[in-house]
């Protein structure tokens, strides 16, 4: 039996092909941790599918960690369940998430109840930060100025430029997504972003810490990628 893997993986927004494809090639046991870090609707074709993979891939075994991105805390406010901007939801691509539920209507028309059993408590159950060893995930990143106790839940779902663009005084590697890049920002030993904007006909991107990897599917297609990742041996606290 080999090592237990944690494996990290960006925004999806709803392709599910390509998650699909991801997770196959994985193949993730009951050993090993699967991290998302949110945004796993609105914008792309399928986000009904999407949470029916990820729920599906809880009960297959490995340990799951399902970050919130903004859009799912969106997509909680239109629907009346506690979450901030439900009314800028349909705005950011929400129109699509509905459509992927067979569903239509403007803000206040649809409610937790007309999704199917279990979509409901999968998006109420999400988690905003999780630490995996040296590394911190979240979905957007956290503010430089604030201790980690003091965050803002609006910060870890939205923050981008002050926190992308300087180095933060956490004892921690923070791995997030949120701000799309052409390629997996690595910006050690502070941070690495893995929104590499697969909804943009870019790619999906994934880490995983163990045996310092990075993998990757190209929309549209059918193929995962992969490298070895060496400099991560100079990220906070992880071995080389």
């Amino acid at each position: 039996m080999g090592a237990a893997r944690t494996f990290v993986i960006g925004d999806i927004h709803g392709c599910v092909d390509e998650v699909n494809c991801l997770l196959d090639a994985l193949a993730p046991t009951a050993d090993d941790t699967v991290v998302c870090l949110g945004d796993y609707i609105d914008r792309g074709p399928a986000s009904k599918g999407v949470i029916d993979r990820l729920i599906r891939l809880r009960r297959e075994g490995p340990r799951c960690v399902f970050l919130k991105g903004n859009h799912e805390d969106m997509f909680l406010g239109f629907l009346g369940e506690g979450g901030a901007f439900g009314e800028a939801f349909l705005a950011n691509g929400g129109a699509h998430t509905l459509r992927s539920y067979g569903l239509s209507g403007e803000y206040g028309d649809v409610t937790g109840a007309q999704l199917p059993a279990g979509h409901l408590e999968f998006l109420q159950s999400l988690q905003a930060i999780h630490v995996q060893g040296d590394f911190l995930c979240v979905h957007a990143g956290l503010d430089p100025a604030q201790p980690l106790d003091a965050q803002r839940e609006e910060d870890l779902l939205w923050i981008r430029d002050e926190f992308i663009s300087q180095p933060h005084p956490f004892p921690y590697t923070v791995l997030f997504g949120h701000t799309p890049q052409r390629e997996v920002l690595m910006d050690l030993p502070f941070k690495i972003g893995l929104d590499t904007g697969a909804v943009y006909w870019n790619k999906l991107s994934c880490l995983e810490l163990a045996e310092k990897r990075l993998f990757h599917v190209r929309r549209g297609e059918r193929r995962v990628h992969s490298r070895s990742v060496r400099e991560l041996k100079s990220a906070r606290g992880v071995d080389s």
